[in-house]
């Protein structure tokens, strides 16, 4: 009513004869346009992120858009509109394949801050339902920036699986320096032996039964599988690498990630190497 004759009389008169607090009335008037302006950019971003992000993340995204709302309110609005980060759903964990014995060391020795890119790559397997079946996805990880630089997929968990990831790499193998793992048997063949030495990329292992040694290609997989693997189901195979690859393509480009800074693998690559 207040909004409807502003043109017409004064607030601060209007607000006297309605006997309410011209206060209010700006309160009032503000509150709603924010919310819904904060609500609209919640719900986007949490969207945008392949509904992953949990309230520190939207607000880090928020304070990018200069929009300031604190977690709480964040997570009022998440609950509000029915928005369930895949975190909050539960996980479980495969079973591990037989030990790779192989006389190799631990070169890497948990030093996880790498300060130039490809200097030490580490890489891991998990699993996906694909129709009836079980398939397997291979990432390679940059410790420079965390950055997926190669994965593949595929109907078994062998050395090929491996082979593909590296061949998927758009820049010169020769430039990897260190390639860390741990000792699952699918690491130990002569395929992979071949691929390494022809490109000179120096071998590392953690040791056995040491999934701390491996502790980021770990726990990219743990963002991998909750994001991607736990949240979707593949018709086939082809199916399976269209989605992956675009996965793969968010993650690198615009997922923000903690230990970054909350950049993006790229963004922080671009901050750095300039």
């Amino acid at each position: 009513m207040i909004k409807q004759n502003a043109h017409k009389y004064s607030v601060s008169a209007m607000c006297r004869v309605l006997q309410i607090p011209r206060s209010t009335y700006y309160y009032e008037s503000t509150k709603i346009p924010a919310e819904d302006e904060i609500t609209d950019s919640v719900v986007e971003i949490f969207n945008a992120s392949h509904q992953n992000y949990g309230t520190r993340k939207i607000k880090v995204e928020l304070q990018k858009l200069n929009i300031t709302a604190s977690r709480r309110r964040i997570g009022r609005i998440m609950k509000e509109n029915g928005l369930v980060s895949t975190y909050t759903l539960a996980q479980f964990k495969p079973h591990k394949s037989a030990c790779n014995e192989s006389d190799v060391n631990n070169e890497l020795d948990r030093d996880f801050d790498s300060k130039a890119p490809l200097a030490a790559v580490v890489s891991d397997l998990t699993y996906v339902r694909v129709g009836q079946k079980w398939n397997y996805i291979c990432i390679l990880i940059d410790l420079f920036n965390r950055e997926i630089i190669g994965y593949s997929a595929g109907e078994k968990k062998d050395a090929h699986l491996v082979s593909r990831a590296f061949a998927s790499f758009k820049g010169n193998l020769s430039h990897i320096e260190l390639f860390h793992t741990d000792r699952g048997n699918e690491f130990k063949n002569q395929l992979i032996d071949d691929v390494l030495k022809t490109f000179k990329i120096k071998r590392s292992l953690s040791m056995k039964g040491c999934p701390y040694d491996n502790a980021v290609a770990e726990a990219t997989f743990k963002i991998f599988k909750t994001e991607f693997v736990r949240k979707k189901r593949f018709l086939s195979l082809e199916d399976l690498n269209i989605e992956l690859s675009k996965y793969v393509n968010w993650f690198n480009n615009k997922r923000i990630h903690g230990t970054l800074g909350y950049l993006s693998p790229i963004e922080y690559k671009l901050q750095h190497l300039n």
